[in-house]
């Protein structure tokens, strides 16, 4: 195939790996003397795990966290033993051995999986796990009554080696809700029952409760993308990804012309009008129908409309000629309208947006100094 494909490309995202990196580097010297790992699930987050991973393993992370085991074996083939990699769904009995064969942690979530996990590494010699203990979210974790049952058996000398107690936030991104110290406080007693684990507690935002809440490793997930861990407050965390969609057809509009599927959108005014080539099919939300906005030549153009499969409107009638044109292009995501914005902007949150982004835009993966990689 001959042609340069982002020239055939209907949108075009591009992903700071470096910025990655550098956002990072900043959650470590904030949760300093705690480690600092690294959740790359769902994909790192729609961004690309085996280019995202590597990059976070060169910085200088040592241990990342995967949703299931079919991420985490994909992982493992780019970031080699030692690198640690734990699973946070745990395992059940069919897959036990790909955990030992692909040196995987699971996160133990209740006393079936401990059981389970317990069986495998006696039957292979030992292997390591992390235990899950559920201080107010009522997902994953052992209840707390079931905690207390075990603790004491936990306690003792095992065939497994324990990595980690762990525990999520439910309102960390709210630093104000009391449900933080309660979980604190909550950990805080189980800790004391189980004095030899490693323990975790912060993701994104919990890294900015405050250092008590720091304990021995944070986990960074939301963060790392770009996503503001302090809502309200200014993002400390540099913006990761630039997406723009390319425009496929201009046209001028009269007065009172409906625009897009329902025609819930009735020009005012005579107007002109792009075309462009991304819908819901690439994650580009139909609630931000009516809503949302990009921008051209750094003005704002707003969204017409409603969202389709593969196509969104745009109001260019302020916007000169020679820049809203057939082939040319609209920013959706930039350093001035991020993630956080656009998530607003469709009554979502950014995690999403980024998680919701498309595979048929041509990606772009910037490195050092914004060299291609």
């Amino acid at each position: 195939m001959t042609g340069n494909p982002a020239d055939r490309a209907g949108a075009i995202l591009e992903i700071d790996l470096a910025g990655i990196a550098e956002n990072w580097r900043l959650l470590a010297r904030r949760a300093k003397p705690a480690e600092c790992a690294a959740v790359v699930k769902a994909d790192a987050y729609g961004l690309g795990a085996a280019r995202v991973a590597p990059v976070l393993a060169a910085a200088g992370c040592r241990r990342f966290f995967v949703a299931t085991i079919e991420e985490g074996i994909a992982l493992r083939r780019v970031l080699p033993y030692p690198a640690e990699i734990a699973v946070l769904h745990g395992p059940w009995p069919g897959c036990v051995g790909d955990f030992i064969e692909f040196r995987l942690v699971p996160v133990l979530n209740d006393p079936g999986q401990i059981a389970v996990w317990r069986c495998a590494v006696t039957q292979y010699g030992g292997g390591s796990a992390m235990l899950h203990l559920d201080t107010g979210m009522a997902r994953l974790g052992l209840t707390m009554p079931e905690f207390n049952r075990l603790a004491d058996e936990l306690s003792r000398p095992d065939s497994i080696r324990w990595r980690a107690l762990m525990s999520h936030l439910a309102c960390s991104d709210e630093p104000e809700h009391p449900l933080n110290g309660i979980q604190h406080q909550r950990f805080a007693v189980a800790r004391q029952r189980l004095p030899g684990f490693p323990a975790s507690l912060a993701a994104s935002c919990g890294i900015f409760l405050g250092s008590n809440f720091h304990l021995d490793f944070v986990r960074p997930g939301a963060a790392l993308y770009g996503l503001n861990p302090q809502p309200g407050c200014p993002n400390p965390m540099k913006q990761i990804v630039k997406l723009r969609g390319r425009i496929l057809q201009i046209r001028e509009v009269d007065q009172g012309q409906s625009v897009g599927y329902g025609a819930v959108h009735v020009m005012g005014s005579p107007g002109r009008l792009a075309t462009v080539g991304v819908g819901y099919a690439d994650g580009w939300l139909r609630s931000a129908s009516q809503r949302a906005s990009g921008r051209i030549g750094g003005k704002q153009v707003p969204l017409l409309g409603r969202v389709s499969m593969d196509l969104v409107v745009f109001d260019v009638s302020g916007i000169d000629p020679s820049l809203a044109r057939p082939g040319g292009f609209v920013e959706f995501l930039d350093d001035e309208h991020g993630v956080d914005a656009a998530a607003i902007d469709a009554g979502t949150i950014g995690y999403e947006i980024l998680t919701a982004l498309g595979r048929r835009y041509h990606r772009i993966y910037r490195g050092a100094n914004g060299s291609l990689c």
